[in-house]
């Protein structure tokens, strides 16, 4: 169980890259190009939270179960000071938490905005600062962004 949960966990990341570049692309297109804000970036926006969220909830099923974060729980003091240990007790989650905060954010803000500008941008920022974050908690993991695992 666990082994399938980390495989669909892993693999699933190019799902949300997928997302949240074509989310982050079509906002910065929008916003420097002053274009309208249509249905289907508000929902490519959608689908991009989704798919963060969704793979959070995966990495949280995961840490419950992994023995990693076991024996870090075991001893939080020892733990702290293993650089293995404190990324996937600690770092990873934490950041992928925040990703996911920020996203969450700037979708929500993108929502109350009052001009198809001031909706761009807000994607723009809040999902390129996740996206940021994404990719510096799976590059300080040691494993390839992309490739093989």
């Amino acid at each position: 169980m666990y082994n399938f949960i980390k495989h669909l966990h892993s693999g699933f990341r190019y799902v949300v890259l997928l997302l949240v570049l074509t989310a982050i692309i079509g906002a910065f297109m929008g916003w420097l190009g002053n274009k309208k804000y249509f249905e289907g970036n508000r929902r490519v926006n959608l689908f991009a939270m989704i798919s963060v969220h969704t793979q959070v909830l995966g990495g949280i099923v995961l840490y419950f179960l992994s023995n990693i974060t076991q024996v870090a729980m075991n001893n939080w003091g020892e733990a702290m000071k293993n650089q293995t240990l404190r990324y996937w007790a600690l770092e990873h989650v934490v950041m992928m938490l925040l990703a996911m905060v920020l996203i969450t954010i700037g979708h929500a803000k993108s929502k109350k905005a009052v001009t198809d500008v001031l909706k761009h941008r807000t994607i723009a920022i809040y999902f390129t600062l996740a996206l940021i974050v994404i990719v510096v908690a799976i590059l300080q993991s040691g494993r390839p962004l992309l490739g093989s695992q």
